[in-house]
């Protein structure tokens, strides 16, 4: 061999390297901006320790506030169905690294996310307050709980494939990247989606309720009950009866009510 082509040897397995740990730190970037946002998210729609909220920031016209705040909404419920689908994700990496797809779907949705709490125009007027110390209580108790799930339901599946790390990961070590086996292990026994049913106890489960925060809760609503189907409908192309099975067997959303 030559003295020019090991060089060139070289300088190719240098090369890889380096694209292998840019994808990695890029996976780990967007990994760390999600978790900022989550919190941070969290604090916004619960108006706890954070400067501006679903219910304190600077105010406009109801109209206004309206059509800027669905605006938001639809933002990350488009671009959330939309890069989910199969379809979409074999032409993305066409311009991207397959292994960098998955986080890029997670930094594009923590960026709109935190577009959406600092763009958020608060709407005032109380829909419910309650009163009694016990009832909200138990309500900031859902409400905990809800976020707590959704935190833990993503480790009963595959958190660090959910965010795109093991992908990342994977590549790094030049191993092949396959899909994490179909499991129902813990709250997944009891509903299909407990990830987007902590989302719902969150948004829902406030003593007190102001229309912009109705606003809120709705559209999270409808996103999810939409995203669901699509999601729902790719599981079933992608599993077949095994899915179907596991769809007859176990509640959408709500345990125990098939």
């Amino acid at each position: 061999m030559s003295i020019s082509s090991t060089a060139g040897s070289r300088a190719g397995a240098a090369a890889g390297i380096l694209q292998r740990s840019a994808i990695l730190m890029y996976g780990l970037l967007a990994y760390a901006a999600f978790f900022m946002v989550i919190i941070y998210l969290i604090g916004f729609v619960t108006d706890l320790f954070v400067p501006v909220s679903v219910d304190r920031g600077p105010e406009s016209h109801v109209v206004l506030a309206i059509i800027v705040n669905l605006g938001l909404i639809a933002t990350f419920a488009v671009q959330h169905t939309i890069m989910a689908r199969p379809g979409f994700k074999q032409w993305f990496t066409r311009y991207i690294p397959e292994s960098a797809e998955r986080s890029t779907f997670v930094l594009l949705a923590s960026l709109i996310l935190a577009a959406l709490c600092f763009f958020w125009q608060p709407i005032p007027g109380i829909v419910w307050q309650v009163e009694s110390t016990v009832a909200a209580a138990v309500l900031w108790t859902i409400c905990g709980a809800g976020w707590l799930l959704l935190f833990a339901s993503s480790y009963m599946i595959d958190h660090y494939d959910l965010f795109g790390l093991r992908h990342v990961w994977l590549q790094f070590q030049q191993r092949e990247y396959t899909f994490p086996e179909f499991v129902t292990r813990g709250a997944y026994k009891y509903v299909r989606h407990p990830l987007m049913l902590g989302v719902l106890m969150g948004v829902w489960a406030i003593p007190t309720m102001t229309y912009g925060h109705l606003l809120l809760a709705c559209g999270f609503t409808a996103y999810i009950l939409v995203g669901t189907w699509f999601e729902e409908r790719d599981l079933v192309r992608m599993l077949g009866e095994k899915y179907q099975e596991y769809q007859r067997a176990v509640p959408k959303l709500i345990p125990w009510l098939r």
